[in-house]
């Protein structure tokens, strides 16, 4: 793990510092840019996810999916954890917290917004940060592969029908066009650049190549991470600064969350005595989030100033020290898996 994902959140924190100064004191730039918008999507803002987005699509390797039939328990777990357990656990949480707990605390269309952007970030399966936990946890590399090469497929097709089915239960208008236009470009585009880039760099077998260019590529995705924080935090510095507790009141359940999820992913892999090279993987990618992808969709369909964007931004915020203290819980519990 490099210096830069080590301490992400410091870099995420120091970006929000940044961008609600800027906000604040350039106010017309930011409002410039949020209007630079073709068809609900801001340019900018794509642009920066885009280089995020990208070198994580391009480290993936679609052929290691032939060989999910080695192991398949652990693949099973991640995708009962993904599809059929996370996207509704987050969903009951935050509406039990932003329509009951927290009522009286913000008003009825804040938590709305509140709530779709958690339900967006529990139905996008990590993809990226995920090599990096199972590193640390010295999980099965090439598993970890495998999964979420079958996680990000499925993803293509199960995302939006499951955030618009979740959104609804709401009652969260969606429009589906929307919807379906931020999957294409977020996730199938990406991800086809990927696979094609792979192709064009390998050819020959030549690993070294794709290597090389994976490592140049790699300080751009946090490049673009960094610089979506900035601009979202800019875009809501009036909105934080009249309201800061309202960074803590979305952290909080987003904690629940995902402390919650891992309990049971952890207990479900004890119970399925899978060995903790993969076990490890398995509950760390159905634990942490595609992050990017979220802000993406919540900007495409709230818009940048909208409380489900900035909900989803508090999700990078929390995301990495949380998942910090997950991999050091499994590295001191490895005897569990003896």
């Amino acid at each position: 793990m490099g210096v830069f994902e080590r301490y992400l959140s410091l870099w995420v924190g120091l970006a929000i510092i940044t961008g609600v100064l800027l906000g604040q004191w350039q106010p017309d730039v930011f409002q410039m840019i949020a209007n630079f918008e073709i068809a609900h999507v801001n340019i900018a803002v794509a642009v920066f996810i885009w280089v995020m987005i990208f070198p994580m699509m391009a480290q993936i390797d679609f052929s290691s999916i032939k060989d999910v039939g080695k192991n398949p328990k652990g693949l099973v777990l991640t995708l009962v954890i993904n599809w059929l357990i996370k996207p509704f656990t987050m969903a009951a949480l935050g509406w039990l917290f932003f329509n009951f707990i927290f009522a009286d605390l913000v008003d009825p269309q804040s938590a709305q917004e509140y709530i779709a952007g958690m339900i967006l970030l529990g139905v996008a399966p990590c993809t990226a940060m995920v090599f990096v936990w199972s590193q640390l946890t010295k999980g099965d590399a090439n598993y970890t592969l495998i999964q979420v090469s079958v996680n990000d497929v499925i993803m293509i097709f199960a995302f939006a029908p499951i955030s618009a089915l979740l959104l609804g239960v709401s009652d969260i208008q969606v429009p589906w066009q929307t919807l379906l236009i931020s999957v294409v470009l977020y996730v199938l585009l990406p991800l086809t650049a990927g696979v094609l880039t792979r192709k064009a760099l390998n050819q020959g077998k030549d690993e070294q190549a794709l290597n090389q260019f994976l490592a140049k590529l790699k300080p751009w995705s946090m490049v673009g991470l960094i610089a979506t924080v900035v601009l979202l935090f800019g875009f809501q510095a009036n909105t934080i600064l009249a309201e800061p507790q309202t960074i803590v009141l979305i952290a909080i359940p987003l904690i629940i969350q995902t402390y919650g999820i891992f309990v049971i992913a952890y207990a479900a892999a004890i119970w399925m005595k899978l060995p903790q090279k993969i076990a490890a993987p398995s509950c760390l990618i159905g634990t942490s989030n595609f992050f990017e992808l979220a802000v993406a969709v919540a900007i495409s369909l709230f818009g940048l100033h909208s409380g489900a964007a900035l909900a989803t931004v508090v999700g990078v915020l929390v995301e990495v020290p949380v998942m910090l203290s997950l991999v050091a819980i499994i590295n001191r519990t490895q005897h569990w898996f003896k």
